[in-house]
């Protein structure tokens, strides 16, 4: 693992020696979608370019800046259905996603949303 993250010499990276936990294997059964999740995914569907193209066969980045009201919102909690929404919209297979940046970002209440790109990982 190339560990170039970050200039300070004294980052201490820590192994989990864990295979990672799938969301599919986190919980039993089919999961269905909820009544806001359905409305989230129809107002996506309005909000979101129909010009994005998404480079074909190739590792792709995806960065995205999370703005929430509250600070008690976790940072990842609109990560699942939003990326599952951008691959359906856009006709890509999330599995091509190497690198994902995260950054939360305060906001006043009414304001929050989901700012993003997603473009080719130049290896």
């Amino acid at each position: 693992m190339e560990q170039k993250e970050t200039s300070k010499p004294d980052v201490r990276w820590i192994r989990t020696q864990a295979k990672p936990l799938s969301v599919n294997q986190a919980y039993y059964g089919k999961k269905i979608k909820t009544a806001n999740y359905r409305a989230y995914e129809a107002q996506l569907a309005m909000n979101l370019p129909k010009d994005l193209v998404i480079p074909d066969g190739v590792k792709l980045k995806l960065c995205i800046h999370v703005k929430y009201s509250s600070k008690a919102s976790d940072i990842d909690n609109c990560l699942k259905p939003f990326i599952d929404i951008l691959q359906t919209k856009y006709s890509f297979n999330d599995n091509r996603l190497y690198e994902l940046r995260i950054r939360k970002h305060l906001v006043p209440k009414g304001e929050e949303e989901i700012v993003f790109f997603i473009d080719q990982l130049e290896d």
